[in-house]
């Protein structure tokens, strides 16, 4: 009998699930129907991040791209839609990636990206709030050393109140720790390799990637989580020893998918293809041999460039976003993968998925699920690197209802 409830019981939380992924509605809006401001004419893509720059309560989206100025715009979610406001006038090649962080302690939110394959750079520019419309200043992190920079995060690292920037540096192979100076004006920062990759890091993509942050082994500090490893920290001796806790490198992300101390890590194949799987720890998280892979998609996905990690469907539990590439060749006026997908799997809080295909024949790129139209539920955003650009597209789960986030702006 025992037996009879608990298979019913499994049964029954299945089908809930997939119940209430069904439920789920979509609004599409894009720059091709003109619901949505162009950004530039650029023709390649890059960096997408969401914050709130103007401290109105409402979340804004920032992009980046190479090829053609401006290279860095944000836009202002307004009640009829977005306004686009430039942050970069001018052309650098900026790489996927980016930061949203209050670099300067002023109260507002700056943010970061590295240069691309071509660019030894780190930058990142000061928001000039309360003033929308002013220029934005950019100051220099990093202009030496090896190029590319795709992906840097933010966070307290070292078991204390300073703050650090983590980044990687793909020509290196290398993931380099700066601390946040004092006056983060005066450029460039000091900063150091905690981290070098080999080529099984790099096995399912041209090099490593992927970086997020997250309490793993539940101890109560903030880990670094890059490509396929974690960091725990070690206050004695002021290293950082990586943990492999994933076969290869790609987009990452994390969160609890299950009942546990230990928080459990998503990777995709992102400028490569592989599996894309949820590993969570079975054991000590030091140890690597105590992590599992499980596999969501059952193929092998072709650059799944997004991936991200949400309640979206707003049943309390954790969702899976992943979506691939439909083209990233610049030589080619063809798509390098016509029927690419993009997948949400609805998961139940205990380690199970419920499979569902959001798109097919349509490109992502560093997508994001957010609340884009701040009423408290989940969208998702999305511009292509190089498909049909320039071009933004968006879904607002259910259109824009009642804006229950909103917050009062603050006066000045």
């Amino acid at each position: 009998m025992k037996i009879l409830i608990i298979g019913f019981s499994c049964v029954f939380l299945f089908f809930s699930v997939a119940l209430k992924a069904q439920t789920v509605k979509w609004v599409y809006l894009s720059t091709e129907k003109g619901d949505i401001p162009l950004p530039w004419k650029s023709t390649e893509q890059t960096g997408a991040v969401v914050a709130d720059l103007n401290k109105d309560g409402l979340p804004d989206f920032i992009l980046s791209c190479r090829k053609q100025a401006p290279a860095l715009v944000w836009f202002q979610r307004r009640p009829r839609g977005w306004v686009r406001h430039v942050i970069e006038k001018g052309m650098l090649t900026i790489e996927a990636g980016g930061v949203a962080y209050d670099i300067d302690g002023d109260g507002d939110t700056d943010l970061l990206f590295g240069g691309d394959w071509q660019s030894k750079d780190v930058w990142w520019w000061e928001n000039p709030y309360p003033h929308t419309n002013a220029a934005w200043i950019r100051h220099i992190i990093k202009n030496d050393g090896a190029t590319q920079h795709h992906d840097q995060a933010i966070g307290k690292f070292r078991h204390s109140e300073a703050v650090q920037l983590v980044f990687w540096n793909q020509s290196a192979k290398k993931l380099f720790i700066s601390d946040i100076p004092q006056n983060p004006k005066q450029g460039p920062w000091p900063y150091k390799a905690i981290f070098q990759a080999d080529a099984s890091d790099e096995k399912h993509g041209s090099y490593v990637e992927g970086i997020t942050t997250g309490d793993v082994d539940g101890d109560g500090y903030e880990d670094i989580i890059a490509g396929n490893h974690w960091f725990k920290y070690d206050a004695v001796t002021d290293r950082f020893r990586a943990v492999r806790y994933g076969e290869a490198a790609g987009r990452v992300a994390a969160g609890k998918f299950k009942p546990g101390k230990t928080l459990q890590i998503v990777v995709s194949p992102g400028d490569g293809s592989g599996p894309v799987r949820w590993y969570e720890c079975n054991g000590n998280p030091e140890d690597s041999s105590a992590w599992v892979g499980h596999d969501l998609a059952g193929r092998m996905l072709i650059h799944g460039h997004s991936l991200q990690v949400a309640d979206i469907n707003g049943d309390g539990n954790l969702d899976i976003f992943v979506a691939e590439m439909m083209k990233w060749s610049e030589s080619k006026t063809i798509s390098d993968n016509p029927d690419a997908e993009a997948f949400i799997f609805y998961g139940d809080g205990q380690g199970n998925f419920n499979k569902t295909i959001f798109k097919k024949g349509f490109g992502f790129h560093e997508a994001i699920v957010a609340d884009l139209d701040g009423d408290g539920d989940m969208d998702i955003l999305s511009k292509p690197y190089n498909w049909e650009t320039p071009r933004i597209d968006i879904w607002l789960q259910n259109g824009t209802g009642p804006r229950i986030r909103l917050r009062k702006k603050t006066q000045h």
